[in-house]
């Protein structure tokens, strides 16, 4: 369950990531060619680790792009409090998850006893 819920935080990320790329250009006033690079390049990195995410590098570098999405924030000061809630989402799904595949764990090995 843990893969399942980091995945689609994921998912959802990449949307956000893309769509900061125009605000960054437009509002922020950010060269074209490093917004494009750093947002569609990010969104691009989302998609990519929710299908390896059940590796365990691959939650490494889950987190990896949570850091990079908050820092984002140096360009668009609005992506500190994005890229924040969105981390937050993550280490949500992160440990929430992990508990959830430890009592189903538990309860697995309860039914084999009886």
């Amino acid at each position: 369950m843990r893969a399942r819920l980091c995945a689609a935080m994921l998912c959802f990320e990449a949307i956000l990531l893309g769509l900061s790329t125009p605000v960054m250009i437009t509002v922020e006033g950010v060269d074209k060619t490093l917004a494009l690079w750093l947002g569609i390049g990010l969104c691009v990195a989302c998609v990519v680790v929710a299908g390896v995410v059940r590796k365990p590098w691959g939650m490494w570098l889950g987190h990896a792009l949570q850091v990079a999405a908050i820092a984002l924030g140096l360009l668009a000061p609005a992506m500190f409090f994005v890229g924040g809630l969105f981390g937050a989402l993550w280490l949500g799904a992160f440990f929430l998850g992990g508990t959830i595949d430890e009592d189903r764990a538990r309860w697995a090995a309860a039914e084999v006893d009886q």
